[in-house]
Formats: structure tokens, sequence, C-alpha cells
């Protein structure tokens, strides 16, 4: 799927209406919502892989939902983005939601992905990585998953290590 980010981009610049009628769809189970075809239905080219489109669907409404002028810092792939955000807030309760999203069965993923992004408002996000993570979520292997962790957890102990020689310095 590569390039659909930088195709919603180039919509978006041609008309900002896109956006509104993508976050709307996010009311909607992924793929459901009329209005949102004419800017997804082109890019999927008539092939007809139900999980594809619909992770598609979803990974448009959150990119909208998420969208903001000017954002700052490069994206970051989603277990890095939760691991920034719990380092930020100091919140552990990130850690909580980051776990029941990787959990999540098929049915569950839309919803609990909205809510983390949702939480993630401040965090630029690679969309890209995101939809490429989401399309290969229901492998056996569960790469996906276990990548966003190790990205979580790498993140999450990098700067904890990097709080721990900051204080020591401090101290000394």
């Amino acid at each position: 799927m590569n390039g659909f980010i930088e195709w919603l981009e180039g919509l978006n610049e041609k008309d900002t209406k896109v956006r509104a009628v993508l976050r709307r769809s996010l009311a909607f189970d992924p793929g459901a919502f009329v209005p949102a075809y004419p800017y997804i239905e082109p890019f999927l080219k008539g092939e007809d892989r139900p999980w594809q489109r619909e992770m598609l669907y979803l990974a448009a409404g959150i990119w909208a939902a998420h969208w903001r002028e000017g954002r700052n810092g490069a994206p970051l792939p989603i277990g890095r983005a939760c691991a920034a955000h719990q380092v930020a807030s100091g919140s552990t309760n990130t850690e909580r939601r980051f776990i029941t999203l990787l959990d999540s069965d098929p049915d569950q993923l839309p919803n609990r992905l909205r809510q983390m992004v949702a939480l993630l408002k401040e965090q630029p996000i690679d969309f890209n990585d995101l939809l490429k993570g989401l399309l290969y979520w229901n492998e056996d292997q569960k790469r996906t998953q276990n990548t966003w962790a190790r990205d979580f957890y790498r993140t999450l102990n990098n700067e904890t290590a990097t709080e721990y020689q900051n204080k020591k310095e401090i101290s000394e």
C-alpha cells in the first residue's frame, strides 16, 4: 500500500473536506461510510481483499483525525509514539492501553486503535508504517504486534536509561 498516505495528503491539498469526511467515517465500521468511498476506492483499483479495504478505511479515518497543520518532529512508528507519550505524560496508563491494543482481535482493533491514536494527539505518527502493520495484523506469527511491542519497550527503556544517567550525573 505504498503511497496511500501521500494519496490522502494530495487529496487534502486540493480539498480540505476530505479530512472531515474521513474523520466522520470513524463513527462507522471501516468501509461502511459511503461518503468516504470517493477518497479510498480509487486507490484500491478494483481489488477485492476485504481486510485490506477495511484497513485502508481505518487508517484513512485515523490519519484524518490525527492530522495537524505544521506538526513538528519526525513521524514515529506507533510503538515509539506510545512510549514517547508515556515518558512525556508520566502515566503508566499508556502501557496498559498499548498492551490492550496489541491484544485486540480484528473486531476490537478499530475502536482500540482510534482510542490509542486519540491519546497520542501530540505525537507525530508514521501512518505508512501504521498501515503496513494493520495489513499484517492477522498473521499467525503476530509480526505486527511483536514489532510494535519491541519499538515500545526499547524506546521506553532507552528513555528510562537516559533519565537514570542524567540523574546520576547531576548527583555526582
